[in-house]
């Protein structure tokens, strides 16, 4: 363990120090610079129990009992990890716990707590240098709901008695956009994500994004995997949870889609699962995989591909789950920090690496879950290897591709990579092993370091010898003034 814990501070230290110039507040962010982490405001921290109406925390289907003033209170294990932006779900009042059944636009979900208390989470919010993200739900609203009743032509009924929105109506339109805008007009959140967008009306979603944007320029989002569309911020990259899910549930993984699916991740979100489904832990456990490992290497892989990053509650301790009410759990922070060392570590290295964000990637093998790629700007470049087989793994990288005179500085095995007599770099990991590679200047053997060391020790040497003169001098001078004494009481 404090083995570990050395290696993390050494780790830590490097991170802040290589790359820190390149790092970005919230008031210069853009959505291309953001990690999203997403979580249900009732499955986070249950603080205050006035809101308590009815909770039953052991039944998955129910109101666990977290609430605003719980995410307020534990923002520091968000803000910690490194996350940028916050997104809670949808916030109004719901027969749902997961907030999709919306009975009121007009209200907070009484569960969660008041006006107040969401408020002072969005002042917690922005004090800590995040952003604020809330959902609207359109596709299950509860036949409560006063549009439902007043304008049942704006509807479609689901099998399960909830009810579609239909987007494509002028008035359904008008409607919720009326909603939108005055909510962002009161309250400063930074960013809207459209549930279940891929069913909304395009011409509805242009003209939704128009207006809420004449107000303020916040992110509008996409919650499902689908092509870029007019007035969306960003959309969920298509393909990307199948592919990041068959490529880590396991070792010796086939990881031929890689490659495409990273050329094609700029600019859009990317996830290995959804708040809509099932874990990619349950994947892992399904196939006997070990979890830490497995998790490990797919945020190293999330975190280090283009695209902007979005992690569900409780991947940071391998939170499983089939359905998504046995996904949905209370968060238990009181587990192993590994994993959440491992994506504060990722998290410190993306939001302080410009490269890393937004920079060039080019990819360099992919072979059976040995995967190599570049990540470059004109500013600095990395090189990111992940062996994800069952045997170590080397790869030869040529000068043209490193350049010459260079070192290849390992980040989270403190690896260091020289250039060899012929030109070359030589990589080798060992298996399940992820690293990232900071590509600069050969430094050899720092002689003026090593020559501070050497008249270090001669002058601690030399420390020692006069102490130990010093001592021998006063024992000298006592013994002295003993046998004096001696003589005189004589």
């Amino acid at each position: 363990m404090k083995v570990k814990w050395i290696s993390g501070i050494l780790s830590a230290v490097m991170l802040l120090s290589l790359a820190a110039p390149a790092s970005a507040d919230e008031e210069t962010r853009e959505l291309k610079d953001e990690s999203i982490y997403d979580v249900l405001v009732d499955r986070y921290f249950n603080k205050q129990v006035e809101n308590d109406y009815e909770v039953t925390a052991t039944d998955s289907a129910a109101f666990n009992g977290g609430d605003f003033a719980g995410l307020a209170s534990e923002i520091l294990h968000i803000k910690d990890m490194g996350f940028t932006v916050l997104s809670i779900g949808p916030v109004f009042a719901s027969a749902t716990y997961d907030g999709k059944q919306v009975m009121d636009f007009n209200q907070f979900e009484r569960h969660f707590g008041t006006e107040e208390d969401f408020t002072a989470l969005l002042d917690t919010v922005h004090e800590n240098d995040m952003k604020l993200l809330i959902d609207i739900p359109t596709q299950q609203m509860s036949s409560e709901h006063f549009w439902v009743t007043d304008n049942p032509e704006w509807f479609t009924e689901n099998e399960d008695g909830t009810y579609a929105l239909d987007t494509s109506n002028s008035e359904a339109q008008q409607a919720l956009i009326e909603f939108a805008r005055n909510f962002i007009q009161l309250y400063e959140i930074d960013g809207l994500r459209l549930q279940e967008t891929e069913k909304l009306d395009p011409g509805f979603i242009a003209d939704f994004s128009e207006e809420i944007k004449e107000i303020r320029d916040i992110y509008l989002l996409s919650d499902a995997e689908m092509e870029p569309l007019e007035g969306l911020d960003a959309v969920v990259l298509p393909g990307v949870e199948e592919t990041l899910r068959n490529s880590y549930r396991n070792f010796d993984q086939d990881t031929s889609g890689l490659p495409e699916l990273m050329e094609n991740a700029d600019g859009k979100l990317i996830q290995a699962d959804s708040l809509h489904g099932s874990r990619v832990t349950s994947d892992i456990v399904s196939v006997k995989g070990f979890p830490p490992t497995r998790m490990r290497l797919l945020m190293t892989q999330l975190f280090t591909m283009p695209g902007i990053p979005v992690v569900q509650y409780g991947t940071e301790i391998a939170m499983s789950g089939e359905t998504p009410a046995e996904s949905h759990q209370l968060l238990n922070m009181a587990v192993e920090q590994e994993l959440i060392e491992h994506i504060q570590n990722l998290t410190s290295l993306r939001n302080s690496s410009e490269a890393m964000r937004t920079g060039d990637m080019e990819m360099i093998h992919e072979e059976d879950g040995w995967l190599i790629y570049k990540r470059s700007n004109d500013e600095e470049a990395w090189i990111v290897a992940i062996n994800n087989s069952s045997s170590t793994r080397n790869f030869t990288l040529p000068a043209e591709l490193v350049g010459s005179d260079k070192q290849l500085q390992g980040l989270f095995e403190n690896d260091i990579v020289r250039q060899e007599a012929n030109g070359t770099y030589k990589i080798t990991l060992d298996r399940e092993i992820g690293e990232t590679f900071h590509i600069i200047e050969e430094r050899g053997f720092n002689m003026a370091y090593i020559g501070a060391l050497i008249v270090l020790y001669f002058v601690f040497m030399f420390f020692l010898w006069v102490v130990w003169k010093k001592g021998r001098q006063r024992k000298a001078d006592e013994a002295a003034k003993s046998v004096n004494t001696e003589q005189s009481s004589n």
